[in-house]
């Protein structure tokens, strides 16, 4: 079965394939239905809108059905221990569940956020894992705890095309960004990676305390290794900003999340000047401004930012859909538009 759990655990060919895919479903044909008959359950333990309707437009642009499902509205809710004496509020287990739903779909997807209070359970990814070995048809990860391939490969293939094909060597821009409260790192960590593995020059700017996952930057550093470019770091926005081609601001929560919640929360409130400016932005090299949204205006990025043409972060959301394309066709094996 052809699961997607994350980009960096398949290999370069199906990545860059996916990537092509992308791109030619955003000038192919509206619908291609080669995936006629078939249906994908898309079950959410979070909130969604671009990750939810874009799989439900590219399923059925693609001649399939998908229904989305919200554990505990309009369902049971679920179970996940293994052993558990269920005599509480959870009426189904995961186990019943996924099995059910394995024998009236082709596919499931599934989007299972970060605790952000167990460090060890978010990086195995352990409900996720658990969800897997519970299905007998192929899991697209609709975005866990430290990966969003969706969304990495919608940014990817907008990149992509920015540059005309040819992204590497170009300058990309990880900034951190101030948010009311903390959130997880699966964007961050996708976005690094696939800028990393386009063959891109990357820089990270963030605060102190907010350094990524030791195991993500091995990731990028091997990607960029390979590539002969670099991952830089810098406490400096400003000056990562100076001569960037792509700034893609997110914000995402430090250690201190899981460690001492508190002094997180008052650490990011010290860092409202964590914004992306026109200033910034007037510093790039003719750069383009990049968010996965959705965007909190005037707190993230100014309005001026998001109004200007250096914006794309709409035609990067646009890139969800066709990227959801790529997806199910390479999960199904099934030929790709314009192939």
């Amino acid at each position: 079965m052809r699961h997607l759990i994350d980009w960096h655990l398949l290999p370069d060919e199906v990545w860059e394939g996916r990537i092509e895919a992308a791109l030619r479903a955003a000038s192919g044909p509206r619908m291609h239905p080669v995936a006629a008959g078939r249906a994908i359950a898309l079950v959410f333990f979070n909130s969604s809108l671009r990750t939810r309707t874009s799989m439900e437009v590219a399923a059925v642009r693609l001649g399939a059905h998908a229904t989305p499902v919200t554990p505990g509205q309009g369902t049971w809710g679920f179970a996940w221990q293994d052993g558990v004496v269920m005599g509480g509020s959870e009426a189904e287990h995961i186990h019943e569940a996924v099995g059910v739903l394995s024998r009236y779909y082709d596919a499931i997807g599934v989007r299972l956020f970060a605790s952000l209070t167990d460090r060890e359970a978010d990086r195995d990814e352990t409900k996720l894992h658990r969800f897997v070995r519970a299905a007998d048809v192929p899991v697209v990860n609709l975005e866990s705890a430290f990966w969003h391939p969706c969304q990495a490969l919608a940014d990817a293939a907008t990149i992509t095309e920015r540059f005309g094909g040819n992204p590497a060597g170009k300058k990309f821009v990880l900034t951190w960004a101030h948010h009311p409260k903390a959130l997880p790192q699966a964007v961050p960590n996708s976005a690094l990676l696939a800028a990393a593995r386009l063959g891109m020059q990357v820089t990270i700017a963030r605060p102190e305390g907010y350094q990524l996952d030791p195991s993500v930057m091995a990731h990028a550093h091997a990607y960029a290794a390979a590539r002969g470019t670099t991952i830089e770091e810098t406490d400096d926005q400003a000056a990562a900003c100076d001569g960037a081609d792509i700034v893609y601001a997110k914000s995402w929560a430090g250690a201190l999340a899981y460690e001492v919640p508190d002094a997180e929360d008052a650490l990011r409130k010290s860092l409202v000047h964590w914004r992306v400016t026109p200033d910034r932005m007037a510093s790039t090299r003719e750069g383009a401004f990049m968010h996965c949204l959705p965007v909190r205006r005037n707190v993230v990025v100014d309005d001026a930012v998001l109004d200007s043409p250096a914006a794309i972060h709409l035609r990067q959301a646009e890139y969800r859909l066709y990227a959801q394309q790529a997806i199910l066709t390479w999960m199904w094996d099934l030929p790709d538009a314009g192939r």
